[in-house]
Protein backbone atom coordinates (compact mmCIF):
# COMPACT_ATOMS: atom_id res chain seq x y z
CA UNK A 1 0.00 0.00 0.00
CA UNK A 2 1.48 3.20 -0.94
CA UNK A 3 1.43 6.05 1.69
CA UNK A 4 0.48 9.70 1.15
CA UNK A 5 1.20 12.66 3.23
CA UNK A 6 -1.72 15.94 3.10
CA UNK A 7 -0.21 18.22 4.97
CA UNK A 8 -2.54 20.76 5.78
CA UNK A 9 -4.92 17.86 5.92
CA UNK A 10 -7.62 18.95 8.53
CA UNK A 11 -8.91 21.48 6.88
CA UNK A 12 -11.93 21.88 4.55
CA UNK A 13 -10.01 20.54 1.17
CA UNK A 14 -7.10 19.09 2.83
CA UNK A 15 -9.32 16.50 4.71
CA UNK A 16 -11.42 15.56 1.05
CA UNK A 17 -7.84 14.96 -0.60
CA UNK A 18 -7.16 13.17 2.40
CA UNK A 19 -10.43 11.08 2.29
CA UNK A 20 -10.32 10.70 -1.49
CA UNK A 21 -6.57 9.30 -1.61
CA UNK A 22 -8.14 6.67 1.21
CA UNK A 23 -10.69 5.48 -0.96
CA UNK A 24 -8.23 5.27 -3.77
CA UNK A 25 -6.40 2.50 -1.19
CA UNK A 26 -3.22 4.91 0.03
CA UNK A 27 -2.15 4.98 3.56
CA UNK A 28 -3.17 8.55 4.28
CA UNK A 29 -1.06 10.74 6.72
CA UNK A 30 -2.94 13.60 7.66
CA UNK A 31 -0.38 16.56 8.92
CA UNK A 32 -1.81 19.04 11.20
CA UNK A 33 -0.03 22.14 12.48
CA UNK A 34 -1.94 23.63 15.42
CA UNK A 35 -5.68 21.27 14.54
CA UNK A 36 -4.10 17.95 15.70
CA UNK A 37 -7.95 16.96 16.81
CA UNK A 38 -9.19 17.92 13.67
CA UNK A 39 -6.36 15.62 12.02
CA UNK A 40 -7.29 12.66 14.49
CA UNK A 41 -10.84 12.86 13.95
CA UNK A 42 -10.11 12.69 9.33
CA UNK A 43 -8.10 9.43 10.56
CA UNK A 44 -10.65 8.43 12.72
CA UNK A 45 -13.38 8.73 9.74
CA UNK A 46 -11.26 7.46 7.25
CA UNK A 47 -10.59 4.01 9.39
CA UNK A 48 -14.09 3.65 10.49
CA UNK A 49 -14.49 4.11 6.79
CA UNK A 50 -12.91 0.54 5.97
CA UNK A 51 -9.50 2.92 5.14
CA UNK A 52 -6.15 3.24 6.92
CA UNK A 53 -5.10 6.69 7.84
CA UNK A 54 -3.04 8.46 11.01
CA UNK A 55 -2.06 11.79 11.91
CA UNK A 56 1.08 13.66 12.83
CA UNK A 57 1.70 17.47 13.80
CA UNK A 58 4.34 19.40 13.08
CA UNK A 59 4.89 23.26 12.07
CA UNK A 60 5.99 23.57 7.93
CA UNK A 61 8.07 26.56 8.61
CA UNK A 62 10.38 24.90 11.65
CA UNK A 63 12.75 23.35 9.16
CA UNK A 64 14.44 20.87 11.87
CA UNK A 65 10.80 20.21 13.76
CA UNK A 66 9.96 18.87 9.80
CA UNK A 67 12.78 16.70 9.05
CA UNK A 68 12.37 15.32 12.69
CA UNK A 69 8.59 14.62 12.39
CA UNK A 70 9.39 13.41 8.44
CA UNK A 71 12.33 11.05 9.39
CA UNK A 72 9.66 9.23 11.88
CA UNK A 73 7.42 8.66 9.00
CA UNK A 74 10.15 6.99 6.90
CA UNK A 75 11.10 5.04 9.26
CA UNK A 76 8.00 3.06 8.32
CA UNK A 77 9.00 3.20 4.73
CA UNK A 78 8.99 5.44 1.99
CA UNK A 79 6.37 8.46 1.31
CA UNK A 80 5.66 8.21 -2.51
CA UNK A 81 2.80 10.06 -2.25
CA UNK A 82 3.42 14.13 -0.93
CA UNK A 83 0.48 16.36 -1.37
CA UNK A 84 1.92 20.04 -0.25
CA UNK A 85 -1.35 21.32 0.95
CA UNK A 86 0.00 24.14 4.15
CA UNK A 87 -0.37 27.29 3.34
CA UNK A 88 -2.36 30.70 4.54
CA UNK A 89 -3.06 34.24 3.62
CA UNK A 90 -2.53 37.51 5.51
CA UNK A 91 -3.64 40.58 2.62
CA UNK A 92 -3.19 43.88 2.32
CA UNK A 93 -2.21 46.54 -0.31
CA UNK A 94 1.42 46.13 -0.76
CA UNK A 95 1.69 49.86 -0.22
CA UNK A 96 0.66 49.17 3.17
CA UNK A 97 1.83 45.43 4.15
CA UNK A 98 4.14 44.72 6.70
CA UNK A 99 7.60 42.92 6.44
CA UNK A 100 5.88 40.16 9.15
CA UNK A 101 2.88 39.96 6.51
CA UNK A 102 4.99 39.49 4.09
CA UNK A 103 7.40 37.05 5.64
CA UNK A 104 4.90 34.89 7.58
CA UNK A 105 2.76 34.01 3.90
CA UNK A 106 6.40 33.50 2.34
CA UNK A 107 7.49 31.24 5.08
CA UNK A 108 4.55 28.85 5.17
CA UNK A 109 3.55 28.27 1.61
CA UNK A 110 7.10 28.51 -0.07
CA UNK A 111 9.39 27.30 2.32
CA UNK A 112 7.27 25.03 4.27
CA UNK A 113 7.25 23.15 0.73
CA UNK A 114 11.13 23.12 0.90
CA UNK A 115 11.33 22.32 4.39
CA UNK A 116 8.27 19.05 3.50
CA UNK A 117 9.53 17.91 0.32
CA UNK A 118 13.14 17.62 0.23
CA UNK A 119 13.54 15.29 2.87
CA UNK A 120 11.16 13.15 1.13
CA UNK A 121 12.94 13.25 -1.83
CA UNK A 122 15.70 10.54 -1.85
CA UNK A 123 13.64 7.58 -0.34
CA UNK A 124 10.89 8.18 -2.96
CA UNK A 125 13.54 8.03 -5.69
CA UNK A 126 14.63 5.21 -4.39
CA UNK A 127 11.71 3.30 -5.80
CA UNK A 128 11.19 4.67 -8.86
CA UNK A 129 7.84 5.97 -8.39
CA UNK A 130 6.51 9.16 -6.64
CA UNK A 131 3.84 11.77 -6.86
CA UNK A 132 4.17 15.50 -5.66
CA UNK A 133 0.97 17.46 -5.90
CA UNK A 134 1.00 21.29 -4.86
CA UNK A 135 -2.01 23.20 -4.47
CA UNK A 136 -1.78 26.76 -5.17
CA UNK A 137 -4.55 28.90 -6.38
CA UNK A 138 -5.96 31.19 -8.84
CA UNK A 139 -4.08 33.96 -7.36
CA UNK A 140 -0.97 32.54 -8.29
CA UNK A 141 -1.44 32.33 -11.95
CA UNK A 142 -3.66 35.55 -12.30
CA UNK A 143 -2.88 37.54 -9.24
CA UNK A 144 -5.14 39.29 -7.01
CA UNK A 145 -5.24 42.73 -5.11
CA UNK A 146 -4.35 43.15 -1.62
CA UNK A 147 -2.16 39.08 -2.37
CA UNK A 148 0.78 40.41 -3.74
CA UNK A 149 2.93 38.00 -0.68
CA UNK A 150 -0.09 35.33 -1.37
CA UNK A 151 0.39 35.44 -5.52
CA UNK A 152 4.44 35.69 -4.50
CA UNK A 153 4.32 32.72 -2.45
CA UNK A 154 1.99 30.69 -4.78
CA UNK A 155 3.43 31.63 -8.29
CA UNK A 156 7.37 30.58 -6.47
CA UNK A 157 5.34 27.04 -6.14
CA UNK A 158 5.20 26.93 -9.88
CA UNK A 159 8.88 27.86 -10.45
CA UNK A 160 9.51 25.63 -7.93
CA UNK A 161 7.37 22.19 -9.30
CA UNK A 162 8.50 22.58 -12.86
CA UNK A 163 11.61 22.29 -12.02
CA UNK A 164 12.00 19.43 -9.71
CA UNK A 165 9.22 17.84 -12.54
CA UNK A 166 12.35 17.98 -14.80
CA UNK A 167 15.01 16.75 -12.21
CA UNK A 168 12.72 13.55 -11.02
CA UNK A 169 11.77 12.90 -14.39
CA UNK A 170 13.69 10.26 -15.40
CA UNK A 171 13.12 8.32 -11.85
CA UNK A 172 9.56 8.06 -12.20
CA UNK A 173 8.30 11.05 -9.93
CA UNK A 174 5.66 13.36 -11.41
CA UNK A 175 5.36 16.65 -10.35
CA UNK A 176 2.61 19.13 -10.81
CA UNK A 177 0.45 22.17 -9.35
CA UNK A 178 -3.23 22.42 -8.77
CA UNK A 179 -4.52 26.29 -8.69
CA UNK A 180 -8.38 25.97 -6.97
CA UNK A 181 -10.13 29.08 -8.04
CA UNK A 182 -13.06 29.82 -5.52
CA UNK A 183 -13.62 26.75 -3.41
CA UNK A 184 -16.68 26.36 -1.20
CA UNK A 185 -15.77 26.38 2.53
CA UNK A 186 -14.92 28.31 5.61
CA UNK A 187 -12.93 30.48 4.24
CA UNK A 188 -15.04 31.48 1.29
CA UNK A 189 -18.02 31.72 2.63
CA UNK A 190 -16.65 34.31 4.99
CA UNK A 191 -14.92 36.49 1.52
CA UNK A 192 -17.58 35.72 -0.68
CA UNK A 193 -21.31 36.51 -0.79
CA UNK A 194 -23.47 34.20 -3.84
CA UNK A 195 -23.79 37.57 -5.72
CA UNK A 196 -20.10 38.08 -5.40
CA UNK A 197 -19.34 34.63 -6.74
CA UNK A 198 -21.51 34.31 -9.88
CA UNK A 199 -19.86 38.12 -10.88
CA UNK A 200 -16.37 36.68 -10.64
CA UNK A 201 -17.04 33.13 -11.82
CA UNK A 202 -17.94 32.29 -15.26
CA UNK A 203 -19.51 29.25 -14.46
CA UNK A 204 -21.72 31.25 -12.05
CA UNK A 205 -21.00 28.80 -8.63
CA UNK A 206 -18.26 28.16 -6.54
CA UNK A 207 -16.03 24.93 -6.56
CA UNK A 208 -16.57 22.21 -4.60
CA UNK A 209 -14.31 20.51 -2.27
CA UNK A 210 -14.64 16.70 -3.92
CA UNK A 211 -14.12 18.36 -6.99
CA UNK A 212 -10.12 19.64 -6.10
CA UNK A 213 -9.89 16.19 -4.36
CA UNK A 214 -10.77 13.86 -7.43
CA UNK A 215 -8.03 16.36 -9.37
CA UNK A 216 -5.37 15.43 -7.03
CA UNK A 217 -6.48 11.99 -6.67
CA UNK A 218 -5.90 11.87 -10.62
CA UNK A 219 -2.84 13.33 -10.41
CA UNK A 220 -2.03 10.54 -7.54
CA UNK A 221 -2.93 7.73 -9.82
CA UNK A 222 -1.08 5.23 -12.02
CA UNK A 223 -2.97 6.78 -14.89
CA UNK A 224 -1.21 10.26 -14.48
CA UNK A 225 2.50 9.07 -15.32
CA UNK A 226 2.99 11.22 -18.07
CA UNK A 227 1.53 14.68 -16.83
CA UNK A 228 4.10 16.47 -15.07
CA UNK A 229 5.88 19.96 -14.62
CA UNK A 230 1.89 20.77 -15.02
CA UNK A 231 -0.16 24.07 -13.26
CA UNK A 232 -3.40 22.98 -13.71
CA UNK A 233 -6.39 25.49 -13.18
CA UNK A 234 -9.56 23.91 -11.43
CA UNK A 235 -11.61 27.64 -11.35
CA UNK A 236 -14.98 27.77 -13.24
CA UNK A 237 -13.44 29.32 -16.24
CA UNK A 238 -11.80 32.12 -14.17
CA UNK A 239 -9.42 32.91 -17.21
Amino acid sequence: MKRALVTGGSGDIGSAMCRRLAADGRHVIIHANSHLARAEEVAAEIKASGGSAESVQFNVVDAEAAELALQGLLEAGPIQILVNNAGIHDDAPLAGMSRKQWRRVIDVSLNGFFNVTQPLLMPMMRTRWGRIITLSSVAGVMGNRGQANYAAAKSGLHGASRSLAIELASRGVTVNVVAPGIIQGSMSEKRFDHERIKQMVPMKRAGQQDEVASLVGFLAAEESGYISAQVISINGAMC
